[in-house]
């Protein structure tokens, strides 16, 4: 990978893991009517960052803030378990059939911080091996974009189908490495949503199975005691429900979704 690349993609993951596991701001405000002077300051930060990233002023920090926030949600998708978990929950919620209830905020808010929770270790050793090292000025932009990209290549490649790196790179015509750990990112991340995807709707098939068997008996017993015109879902709601709750549905969910990813 060429260097501006590298930069380009060390910024983005440097903003993702700072903002995830909420580093202090990089930025200060800066003063008013200094609008001209920020511009010359991000042009000289930016010839001056793989040389001493120490001497980024609060102008660039901010400008490589701005721009990681703006990238962190595509990020979290692309390398993280956020869309298996957000998708498992989505599912059950159209097995329990209550479409509205919990709210997509409260299901999204909780997958967050269930991808927080599992990545914790992953983002840890991003942080301690490459970004931090980095911002103070201790290593290269080369070792510290190894030293960033590592971890999370190790993650997803744990998370990743064979099958699946095969087919992308029979799509891409480039031979993959003999080694694991150089598989490139560009094959890697396609790969590794699309097993990600599988993973997700095998556990969401899972769970609507005993909904399903719910729903049939009730829509047959309702159809024997001839109460057609009975809706069979207001009767097999409530108890759908019940069941849930007595088996402690969620603890059970939750749990097994992040035993799998962590296993």
């Amino acid at each position: 990978m060429r260097d501006p690349r590298r930069r380009a993609c060390l910024a983005a993951l440097m903003l993702l893991v700072v903002s995830l596991a909420g580093a202090d701001a990089l930025a200060q405000q800066p003063a008013p009517g200094a609008g001209a002077g920020l511009l010359g300051d991000a042009l000289s930060d930016l010839e001056q960052m793989s040389a001493d990233p120490g001497r980024l002023t609060p102008a660039f920090r901010l400008a490589i803030l701005v721009t990681v926030l703006s990238l962190a949600p595509a990020l979290v998708m692309m390398l993280t378990c956020f869309v298996r978990v957000v998708i498992v929950l989505t599912l059950l919620r159209q097995a329990l059939g209550v479409m509205n209830a919990p709210p997509t905020q409260v299901l999204v808010s909780l997958a967050i911080f269930l991808t927080v929770f599992v990545m914790q270790p992953t983002f840890e050793r991003v942080y301690g091996d490459g970004v931090g090292p980095f911002l103070r000025g201790e290593i290269s932009n080369e070792v510290a974009y190894q030293n960033t990209v590592d971890p999370l290549r190790e993650y997803m490649l744990g998370q990743t189908r064979a099958e699946d790196l095969l087919l992308f790179e029979e799509i891409s015509r480039r031979p993959l490495p003999d080694v694991p750990e150089e598989v490139g990112l560009s094959l890697l991340i396609p790969a590794f949503m699309l097993s990600e995807l599988r993973t997700a709707f095998l556990i969401g098939f899972m769970l609507f199975l005993p909904f399903l068997v719910i729903d049939m008996v009730v829509a047959s017993t309702l159809l024997s005691m001839g109460m057609i015109v009975v809706p069979p879902v207001m009767i097999s709601l409530p108890l759908k429900l019940m069941i849930f709750v007595l088996v402690d549905g969620w603890n059970l969910v939750v749990g097994a979704i992040v035993r799998g990813i962590v296993a």
